[in-house]
């Protein structure tokens, strides 16, 4: 009876032992990003012009942060930060210009040996994962995903991207994995301006280069079946936005920028464009939108199909957004919230409690997806040691957080405080700054600079810039 005993406590321990590991297995990752989709581009962020039933499964089977940005509003420097953890502009391109734009971003051609060993894919390596890629790069060289370990599934960024990142869930994995998969849509509305205000041989370059682009943005631009452009407008286009108008005393680097293209399609735009125009912008925008969440949903129902839904974490989120109208723009570069503030949503089934949304924290995608990763590997990760991993918040904690976050760009850069406070140094037209609240004038339609209400807040704000995250400019 005695040794029935101990080989009953020994099964016992082996079985506690068993579970445990099982439960310290570290998760598959999914990430999802989108290309240009801003933060209420959602129909859980609350727009009824759009329907996402993919993106809000995600959200609402796991949280959403509605204070979540991009650390340059732009394709290439973004995503440097998601697999560097560092800001774009910590790197040089081969003519020692720093970082701010696509044109310096693709042309990093030297990256420190110190940068590369503390990755996003470098970590997940250390921590034995299965790294997969599939969709859009825009990576200069030395961080391409196949000099990183990644296998890749396809460039393309649309129908076959889903497809194959679907075949790959449901297959059999002996490793954990963490696949990026890099949607296009909805970039494509890029083209409606670029198409518009093209010359004759900018437009025959167009039509070839970027066919598929074109065909999804026409696609986009249709109307409704059997709906007249009378009822249209009057019942399913979207408005023109709250901040429709240029800001109140806006920068001059705004208007410098708006002339630096030669083609200016985004001066042309702004004084062009009829508000219908902008209002079937606003249309076309929402339809690749909705493009993108039925490649995700099919991304979602083979997850669910493989039975590891329990198993695999899934982030959500998007490289940058549009201006989209705001302040008469289209595109991206300056950093009005409508540009630089994304979607970010994350679930793991029995592990993030669902419905939760966070209005609270200032996310950063840049800085903080690498340490999340990382964490949820089961690796301790540092790149910008001011990233921070989003484990706590997932998981319904209240850790310590930032109160103020930076973020770069080519006109200008800029520090948000979480009361509201949101501080811009332009520098594209000499010195000028902009002090907005956001508490009072979300939609950034003038600004507080001048105002002497705010006179101890500017110099806080101007301190922080200075000493917490900009230093030196």
């Amino acid at each position: 009876m005695q040794l029935l005993g101990v080989r009953l406590v020994g099964l016992l321990m082996l079985f506690v032992i068993s579970a445990c590991q099982k439960e310290q297995k570290p998760p598959n990752i999914i990430f999802i990003v989108t290309d240009q989709q801003s933060e209420s581009m959602m129909s859980s962020s609350g727009n009824t012009y759009i329907q996402t039933p993919a993106m809000d499964y995600i959200a609402h089977n796991g949280i959403r942060f509605t204070r979540a940005y991009v650390t340059n509003p732009v394709c290439s420097p973004s995503r440097v930060s998601m697999l560097t953890g560092r800001f774009p502009g910590y790197f040089s391109d081969k003519n020692g210009q720093q970082v701010r734009n696509n044109g310096t971003s693709v042309n990093i051609t030297d990256i420190d040996q110190e940068v590369l060993d503390t990755t996003l894919p470098a970590y997940l390596k250390q921590a034995g994962y299965e790294l997969v890629f599939g969709g859009k790069q825009h990576f200069p060289a030395p961080l391409h995903p196949e000099s990183l370990g990644f296998q890749v599934l396809t460039e393309d960024g649309r129908e076959e991207l889903a497809a194959r990142a679907a075949e790959f869930i449901q297959g059999n994995r002996s490793k954990p994995y963490f696949m990026m998969v890099s949607l296009i849509n909805p970039h494509d509305i890029c083209y409606m301006a670029i198409r518009d205000f093209a010359d004759s041989v900018s437009l025959r370059r167009l039509q070839r280069n970027a066919a598929p682009a074109l065909e999804a943005l026409d696609r986009a631009m249709e109307l409704p079946d059997g709906v007249d452009r009378d009822t249209f407008f009057a019942h399913y286009c979207p408005p023109l936005p709250p901040n429709f108008e240029i800001q109140e005393d806006e920068a001059k680097a705004i208007s410098v920028f708006l002339d630096r293209d030669p083609r200016s399609f985004r001066r042309g735009a702004r004084e062009e464009y009829t508000e219908e125009q902008w209002r079937m912008h606003r249309w076309a925008y929402a339809r690749l939108t909705e493009m993108a969440d039925a490649q995700v949903q099919v991304i979602l129902d083979a997850l669910k199909e493989s039975g590891k839904e329990e198993n695999t974490l899934v982030i959500f989120s998007s490289d940058h957004g549009d201006n989209d109208g705001s302040h008469k723009l289209e595109h991206k570069n300056v950093l009005y919230e409508e540009s630089v503030k994304v979607p970010f949503a994350a679930m793991w089934k029995g592990k993030i409690a669902p419905g939760q949304v966070d209005e609270q924290h200032l996310i950063s995608l840049g800085l903080d997806l690498l340490p999340t990763v990382a964490e949820y590997a089961g690796v301790e990760a540092v790149a910008d040691p001011r990233g921070m991993s989003l484990k706590p918040l997932f998981e319904g904690k209240d850790p310590t957080w930032r109160k103020t976050l930076g973020i770069e760009g080519e006109l200008s850069r800029a520090v948000l405080h979480a009361d509201g406070l949101k501080y811009v140094r332009y520098d594209m037209a000499g010195f000028e700054e902009r002090l907005m609240d956001l508490e009072t004038d979300p939609y950034e339609t003038t600004h507080f600079t001048n105002e002497p209400a705010y006179s101890d807040r500017l110099s806080a704000m101007r301190q922080i810039f200075e000493t917490e995250w900009f230093e030196g400019f």
